[in-house]
């Protein structure tokens, strides 16, 4: 979803860094915030780990969360901001996850050196399963 205001994607990406801060990562060290847009309001997360690694959270999968919880089932955008000076995208996981709720939703991930990457889910996760997928030969 291109097209939205530089301030708001801004914004996004600002609140994406303050959850960044707020991750919880006494394992790998590698924090992880973000930010998804959805009814003109932002939904913030950041990663959580845990000692059993296979039950930690994405920042993505949380920021989801709290939108859908608050009545949200369409996303428009969602911001990423890691650790890494380059721009960190969602993982398969959270890529799926986020699919669900926007395929169409734009994507920016920035870099804690401050360089900015943005895509189009779609372009960054193609021929995703869907829930349309659940509902062919019914």
């Amino acid at each position: 979803m291109k097209g939205l205001p530089s301030e708001v994607i801004d914004d996004l990406v600002a609140a994406a860094e303050r959850m960044r801060r707020r991750a919880y990562v006494p394992y790998s060290n590698f924090r992880v915030g973000a930010a998804v847009l959805a009814g003109g309001k932002v939904y913030r997360g950041a990663n959580i780990e845990n000692a059993s690694y296979p039950v930690s959270v994405c920042a993505e999968r949380n920021a989801v969360a709290a939108a859908v919880l608050a009545g949200h089932l369409q996303l428009q955008a969602v911001a990423v901001v890691a650790d890494n000076d380059d721009p960190t995208p969602p993982c398969g996981a959270c890529r799926q996850v986020l699919n669900e709720f926007g395929p169409q939703m734009l994507v920016v991930c920035q870099g804690a050196g401050g360089r900015r990457a943005e895509w189009v889910l779609s372009a960054i996760l193609p021929h995703a399963f869907g829930p349309s997928d659940l509902l062919e030969g019914r």
